[in-house]
């Protein structure tokens, strides 16, 4: 595992069911589950996955984190006695840990097989991107459990499928198969299960092409103006626009255009 700086760096010393690899010259970070055969994901993990994406998000080697798991399976969920034991305070952090994609201000793509349950499909769906496998189940399955999604879950999935939709999945703790997943809308790419990763480094090195600071400013833009009235939004975008328009990426974007060559974008 490479070097991860942060300031909690201590808490990345054991990385905990999972791993982190760094591609430089690919300019991609892969965040990797690893505790077979459900990779379920314990409560000590939350808070180190958050660390690792606050670390990546400040690596500069890096331009696109991939989310995957090795096995047949992304995640089952969560360690379900964990919940049990740990305190008011640390179940109050729960939401923030799992927002860690969305807050990363880099692209973050989930690549998803098998088993997608909890809060595995909550960190799925804070992600930019899922891309899943036709073997993919998607579930929040709380209700069997006498509790209700913990970490954004009804949240994200309402306001990308609709209420109907959502009242569906979770409160009858229905299992969304990939393909269905893609015909609803939050899924990007349902491909074959031996297609998965192929289809994951396509992604990849689409992004690398842009813009950093283009897709910096856009993603955060998005987030920001999701629950605005659209009069919001636009005055968001125009003001994201402006500050792009004075930037070296955007310069050597129209030079690069003109000259029908490919841009050498400084991310500046």
């Amino acid at each position: 595992m490479p070097k991860l700086n942060h300031p909690a760096h201590s808490l990345l010393e054991q990385l905990d069911g999972f791993d982190v690899i760094v591609d430089a010259e690919r300019e991609r970070a892969d965040i990797v589950l690893k505790r077979p055969p459900f990779n379920i994901i314990t409560m000590h993990e939350r808070e180190q996955l958050r660390l690792v994406f606050e670390a990546l998000d400040e690596d500069p080697r890096v331009r696109v984190i991939v989310l995957r798991a090795e096995g047949e399976h992304f995640s089952s969920g969560g360690d379900i006695r964990g919940f049990l034991e740990a305190s008011p305070e640390h179940v109050s952090k729960l939401a923030w840990n799992i927002a860690a994609p969305a807050r990363c201000s880099k692209p973050v793509i989930a690549a998803n097989r098998g088993y997608c349950f909890g809060v595995g499909f909550e960190i799925s769906l804070a992600c930019d991107f899922r891309i899943a496998s036709v073997t993919a189940q998607y579930a929040l399955p709380e209700q069997k459990l006498g509790q209700i999604p913990g970490s954004g879950g009804s949240a994200r999935l309402q306001s990308m499928i609709g209420i109907a939709r959502t009242k569906d999945v979770v409160m009858r703790s229905r299992r969304i198969p990939g393909q269905q997943a893609y015909d609803w809308g939050f899924v990007v790419e349902c491909v074959a299960d031996d297609q998965l990763e192929a289809a994951t480094d396509r992604l990849v090195d689409e992004l690398r092409g842009f813009s950093p600071l283009a897709q910096r400013t856009v993603k955060k833009l998005l987030n920001d103006s999701e629950d605005s009235p659209v009069s919001i939004a636009i005055e968001l975008e125009g003001h994201c626009y402006s500050r792009l328009r004075t930037s070296e990426d955007f310069r050597e974007g129209v030079e690069a255009f003109h000259a029908k060559r490919k841009p050498q974008w400084t991310g500046r």
